[in-house]
């Protein structure tokens, strides 16, 4: 499990959903829950959070031009890989922390990653967890 640690920026509530905006380190992530700041009374600027997202919800890319919608994008250069027969845990050092994600081994090999490769990690809004 990824955990990065950051203070809530921005609320932004409509209906029972809220787009949350934290900002770790100076990176802002974006976040879609399923709370508002009138059921979960840590939705509040500046309040710390933890933010949690699985291995398995973090793809990989290279450059930094991926026209897609994926907004939480975080570069820095891969620390570690791990390779396993089917499945490599990549770990790559962005500003916010150290972000890691299990891909295809396969896939490792297509994008020719290697310690020291800069990368870029993208998580989904709807993929991260808050926690105080």
């Amino acid at each position: 499990m990824n955990v990065l640690s950051g203070k809530i920026a921005s609320v932004a509530p409509s209906g029972d959903l809220s787009l949350v905006k934290v900002d770790c380190s100076g990176i802002l992530i974006s976040v879609i829950l399923i709370d508002t700041p009138d059921t979960a009374t840590y939705l509040k600027v500046d309040m710390p959070v933890k933010l949690m997202f699985k291995e398995t919800e973090v793809i990989i890319g290279l450059g930094s031009t991926h026209q897609i919608s994926l907004q939480n994008k975080l570069d820095g250069p891969v620390t570690r890989i791990e390779k396993g027969e089917l499945l490599s845990k990549i770990t790559i050092q962005s500003e916010a922390g150290a972000i890691s994600s299990i891909i295809t081994t396969n896939a490792v090999n297509q994008l020719g990653l290697e310690v020291g490769t800069l990368a870029c990690a993208m998580i989904k809004t709807n993929e991260i967890m808050l926690s105080e």
